[in-house]
């Protein structure tokens, strides 16, 4: 897996951010369009020393930080569905908060902060909605692109029967 010393640079930032465009200038400073280093920075993530080279990169810091996909996928799951009675509950008309020794890690990550106000105690938990939009979009519930499937296979379809109408004219 030889990159070259630019290939390297591109990557190293690559992994900084996941910027391909931001990447490609730090790597190729004499670009100027971010069309460009856009379009060559999509072409360098293709290429099969660099791909492999940031797949590789990516698991080492996995191994290290040990923050996976399931951990980050557990994680959003428990702040979107957190409910509120899992920290109050109301008896006799009076708010009782639940002692956070008895939270679960899950329950204590979904809270955005606590803090005493004018009315007392003051629990905020973390975005639901955000939260549930991050995870319908892993798990592909809201696609942001129209996939357009079949049309390579219906070009190269009309492309044959181009070519075949063009032989039997050349035959008559």
């Amino acid at each position: 897996m030889a990159l070259t010393e630019k290939q390297k640079i591109f990557a190293d930032e690559y992994l900084v951010d996941l910027n391909a465009t931001r990447a490609y200038r730090v790597a190729y400073p004499t670009v100027k369009k971010d069309e460009t280093a856009a379009a060559a920075g999509a072409r360098l993530l293709r290429n099969v020393n660099v791909s492999a080279y940031v797949q590789e990169r990516m698991q080492d810091r996995q191994r290290r930080t040990e923050v996976t996909q399931d951990r980050v996928i557990h994680e959003l799951a428990a702040i979107a569905f957190a409910q509120i009675t899992d920290y109050l509950e109301i008896r006799n008309n009076t708010v009782v908060i639940k002692d956070t020794a008895e939270l679960s890690p899950g329950q204590i990550s979904a809270i955005a902060g606590i803090k005493e106000g004018a009315n007392g105690i003051e629990i905020k938990l973390n975005s639901k909605e955000k939260t549930l939009e991050l995870l319908g979009r892993h798990l592909g519930m809201w696609n942001d692109k129209v996939e357009v499937s079949g049309l390579a296979e219906e070009q190269s379809k009309l492309s044959e029967l181009l070519e075949q109408r063009r032989k039997r004219r050349e035959d008559t």
